[in-house]
């Protein structure tokens, strides 16, 4: 009777045993499965320990921004405080050859070259990179321009500064030429009035002075 019982728990304690070797090596087993990994992070995510990610065996390449190239600045090389209003007056236009200082007003309606030398308002201002275009009448302020010529010296003065221009090209064109004031790659002053001078009536060229910055202050 005392064998029987003795042989029942060596068997449990064998059992035991075998059992408690199996539950370790699954245990290992599982452990290092990609399950094991997926139900890991499930229950994290479940707890409110982790965030939501992606648990595909791929990682996804990571996204990259690419700034946009900066717009090149083409025209100013210079800020004035404030741009003027169409009427005001915006400085003066100097000829030492002629010993003339004449008034610019910003504008070149007939009111505005009524009271001075008119700039044209679509173009820069004095002294900016590109075409500023002044004009004015040939029996009131330019009555003598026809005595500037190449080598001549403009000088503008205005509220951003003291621009000096050299008079570097003399042209005559008809009064529809749209060339006088399309776009430079440098400071010009472009200085126009009707032409011939003598002419009776409305003229029907322009005489025009095409002037290089020099220097300015």
């Amino acid at each position: 009777m005392m064998n029987d019982k003795h042989k029942k728990r060596r068997s449990k304690k064998s059992l035991l045993l075998f059992l408690s070797i199996g539950l370790v090596f699954s245990g290992l087993w599982f452990s290092t499965t990609s399950t094991a990994t997926f139900v890991k992070a499930y229950m994290l995510y479940k707890t409110g320990n982790v965030e939501a990610k992606d648990f595909s065996s791929k990682p996804k390449s990571p996204q990259i921004e690419i700034a946009e190239k900066p717009s090149k600045k083409e025209t100013l090389n210079l800020e004035y405080p404030q741009k003027p209003e169409v009427g005001d007056l915006m400085g003066e236009l100097l000829i030492p050859k002629l010993e003339a200082s004449l008034p610019i007003i910003h504008g070149t309606d007939e009111d505005e070259l009524e009271k001075g030398v008119g700039h044209f308002a679509q173009s820069v201002l004095p002294g900016e990179n590109d075409n500023s275009v002044l004009s004015g009448h040939r029996d009131t302020v330019f009555r003598e321009l026809g005595e500037i010529g190449k080598g001549d010296i403009f000088i503008v003065k205005t509220y951003a500064g003291t621009f000096t221009y050299k008079v570097r090209q003399v042209r005559i064109v008809d009064q529809d030429d749209r060339t006088v004031i399309v776009p430079k790659p440098k400071a010009t002053l472009t200085v126009s009035t009707c032409y011939p001078f003598d002419y009776i009536g409305y003229a029907p060229e322009r005489y025009i002075l095409v002037a290089d910055l020099i220097s300015s202050k």
